[in-house]
């Protein structure tokens, strides 16, 4: 018969390994609960601002990691179409939402046009320049030896709204070759903001979110496509739930706070 006091000690040890054993199960319940999830947003670089304020607005809520890459909504998509990982896509035009969404690279079902923006003409905070957007404007004249920043016409959707406006204003024969083409709308607004070119194109989000930059002008709404940015979870997604509850976020009042104070209207 074992002596009481190395029973008592047998059974004291016993269950501190039990009580340990509880704890531990307890902590990985509760991890497995409160475990991130990270969602990878591809987004088009005029949603940087206000999509990062979103996203941390969204981390702070629910504990889930918001990760997103910004650039020109059409080199986002050729990534995606070489097998880049993302579970969101957003752009600033329908067409290369219509692009993706025939190569199968998004979930249609999915897919909304979520925000709108302007575009806009702006010039160095510290500029005296002043001039009036209208049909067949002296924006050659304005521009002299200088060069206007814009987003690559043929691919980037600001440039191409910009040309587009640029064509039904009747001025971008006079401009065409005095202007500075760059990767994104936010490489436009650098050189401005810069001093590098006395104006440029891009949009009135992009203005507003920059200090050395000021609007001299803004586009009418008709001469250019509408501004539209479509969101979708993307086909690769590695977790499409997440990426819808992203998406969901973004329709409530909380998760646009940060768009409409950045300037972009809200289409849905």
């Amino acid at each position: 018969m074992k002596p009481v006091h190395a029973i008592s000690r047998f059974h004291i040890t016993m269950v501190a390994v039990g009580a340990l054993l509880v704890a531990a199960f307890s902590v990985a319940a509760e991890a497995q609960k409160t475990e991130t999830t990270i969602t990878t947003v591809f987004a088009a670089a005029s949603m940087k601002t206000a999509l990062d304020a979103a996203a941390a607005a969204y981390q702070k809520s629910t504990g889930n990691k918001i990760v997103a890459s910004y650039a020109a909504s059409s080199a986002l998509a050729k990534q995606l179409e070489q097998g880049a990982p993302a579970d969101i896509f957003i752009c600033a035009d329908l067409d290369w939402m219509n692009y993706v969404d025939k190569e199968k690279l998004i979930k249609e079902e999915t897919r909304v046009n979520m925000f709108g923006n302007r575009l806009v003409l702006i010039a160095p905070r510290s500029s005296t320049t002043s001039i009036k957007i209208e049909k067949g404007f002296g924006l050659a004249a304005a521009l002299g030896d200088g060069r206007l920043a814009m987003a690559n016409v043929k691919s980037v959707p600001a440039g191409k709204y910009g040309s587009a406006a640029l064509k039904k204003l009747g001025v971008w024969d006079a401009v065409e070759n005095k202007i500075a083409q760059v990767e994104n709308v936010r490489a436009a607004l650098a050189f401005v903001a810069q001093g590098e070119t006395p104006f440029g194109i891009v949009y009135k989000t992009d203005a507003d979110a920059e200090p050395k930059v000021k609007i001299v002008g803004v586009f009418p709404e008709d001469t250019h496509p509408p501004i539209v940015y479509p969101v979708a979870v993307t086909t690769g997604s590695k977790n499409p739930a997440a990426a819808e509850a992203f998406i969901n976020y973004l329709k409530t009042p909380e998760g646009q706070a940060a768009f409409t104070q950045q300037g972009f209207t809200i289409l849905k």
